[in-house]
């Protein structure tokens, strides 16, 4: 029984999930100017968790036999025949419809709309179309994994509105140079799985260059949440000084695109996205207490 357990919750990749939620909480702070109410933030983290979970069981779902080209997915239950795929997929399916009435009860059917709108991009433009087929596959897939930030802000205001959309674009910009770091790391997978990933077709030189530029852009998006009036002076000093650090990770992977350097930048990447988000959550709690 606790193998089985293991087996579905290896489906729903928790480390992905954790990524994405760190984005929502200080998405739903700085909606609601201050701290939301503890019901409402555990019922979008769990409603959250449960639609990405769902998402990336269908991804594995869907990539199964390129999973078993790649040394780092032919380990997952699906290719390594732990689970079939019939139960695998309605598991994910179950998750989504659980997520989507979760979220409609607790946060509003925006948030919970928006939750499932980006599952089905996710399915549906990225994996299946995007990914197997183009080389920007990341860049407009991204998409998808940046809309935890407008479900965090439509749970506690109900709407959309400006700062929210420069949360998302900033998770949208940071996610091709986090995830271009990740296959230059896996470079061989990706071209043995025939996933057209940047630095597969364009080569290591091209990629790491676009991750220094992307860097560039990320920062100078994080800077913007200011003239939307939604930032103190704490959170644009953070917001400097990791830029500068991720610029400065970037621009040593383009002058050293080893495996080695490849994963310090995926890695700081995550670091970054973290640290600046919850800068935005206590410079919001500072300015509002």
């Amino acid at each position: 029984m606790q193998h089985t357990i293991g087996v579905y919750v290896r489906l729903t990749k928790p480390r992905v999930i954790e990524l994405l939620l760190v984005t929502t909480v200080p998405a739903m702070v700085l909606g609601a100017n201050g701290l939301p109410e503890l019901d409402l933030v555990l019922a979008v983290l769990v409603g959250g968790a449960l639609a990405a979970g769902g998402a990336n069981t269908i991804n594995c779902w869907i990539e199964r036999d390129r999973d078993q080209l790649m040394d780092r997915t032919r380990n997952r239950p699906l290719p390594a025949g732990e689970i079939l795929p019939t139960p695998a997929l309605v598991f994910g399916l179950v998750l989504e419809a659980v997520a989507f009435a979760l979220l409609w009860v607790t946060a509003g059917l925006l948030a919970a709309s928006l939750t499932i709108g980006a599952t089905l991009f996710y399915v549906f433009v990225y994996t299946i179309w995007l990914k197997p087929r183009s080389v920007q596959n990341i860049v407009i897939g991204g998409a998808a994994g940046a809309v935890p930030a407008l479900v965090g802000w439509a749970a506690v205001t109900g709407s959309l509105a400006a700062p929210a959309w420069v949360l998302f674009a900033i998770v949208f910009c940071w996610t091709p140079p986090h995830f271009w770091a990740l296959a230059l790391r896996y470079h061989d997978d990706y071209a043995a799985a025939g996933f057209p990933m940047l630095p597969v077709v364009k080569g290591k030189v091209a990629a790491t260059r676009q991750i220094v530029g992307y860097s560039v852009v990320v920062v100078a998006v994080s800077l913007t949440l200011p003239l939307v009036g939604k930032s103190g002076l704490l959170y644009v000093v953070a917001a400097a000084v990791l830029g500068v650090a991720l610029v400065i990770e970037s621009v040593r992977l383009w002058r050293d695109p080893t495996s080695e350097r490849a994963i310090r930048m995926f890695i700081f990447s995550n670091t970054y996205l973290a640290l600046l988000f919850a800068a935005v959550a206590v410079d919001t709690l500072i300015r509002t207490a």
